[in-house]
């Protein structure tokens, strides 16, 4: 079994709905570092994996350089970006791997970057697995989370685990798709149907899931 560097078991969810691809792409939109708590590390260093690291804090560009090789960065505002204009120089395929955005809910960078991915790269890219970070549990600052919804839901895509959390319960703050096109459904369902009976009340949202308790058949 790898060593998963992310907050929230979010590269578990990963390597597991894949199934342990190698040599996939991905989209890290709120990067931050480059190893700790970081999404990608482990696809890139111990999978093969590389893509495209959109991060604000540009102090984290000499790390990158050191411990991401394989990936490009864009040390911006991640509601600026043009995000198709980076996946045609870089040769992204229309298929990817895996999208996250992590950003700061309350300012609405969270939501203009998914709105913008919508308008300017979802018609021409799909992606297998989604990290979302609603962050719900600060406020339910612009809709954010019914709004995704909407747009993911519109896009084709699948919620496998809504309203993830973490250890205090209350921190609702993620949720996790696939895409049926690009993902063995059969395998997808399996696991959602495994952890179906974890989801516990919260007041947040009605239901919620604690991160460390999803578990994954033939688990990698």
């Amino acid at each position: 079994m790898p060593e998963f560097y992310s907050q929230a078991c979010q590269d578990k969810f990963i390597v597991n709905i894949l199934s342990g691809k190698r040599n996939g792409k991905f989209l890290e939109i709120g990067s931050n570092d480059p190893i700790h708590t970081n999404n990608t590390y482990l696809l890139e260093t111990a999978y093969g994996w590389s893509g495209v690291m959109v991060e604000y804090n540009d102090t984290f560009l000499d790390a990158y350089r050191q411990h991401r090789p394989r990936s490009v960065y864009a040390l911006t505002d991640a509601t600026r970006v043009d995000y198709a204009s980076i996946f045609q120089q870089t040769n992204m395929p229309a298929e990817m791997d895996y999208l996250q955005i992590d950003l700061d809910v309350d300012n609405r960078s969270t939501l203009t970057t998914l709105e913008l991915l919508d308008t300017t790269l979802f018609d021409q890219h799909k992606f297998a697995t989604v990290t979302f970070e609603h962050d719900v549990y600060m406020g339910n600052y612009y809709d954010t989370r019914n709004a995704s919804r909407q747009i993911f839901a519109n896009r084709g895509y699948v919620r496998v685990f809504s309203d993830v959390c973490d250890h205090r319960r209350e921190i609702v703050f993620e949720d996790w798709y696939v895409h049926p096109d690009l993902v063995d459904m059969d395998h997808v369902n399996r696991i959602m149907e495994e952890n179906q009976r974890k989801y516990m009340e919260n007041r947040l949202t009605g239901t919620s899931i604690l991160c460390q308790d999803i578990a994954y058949p033939d688990e990698i």
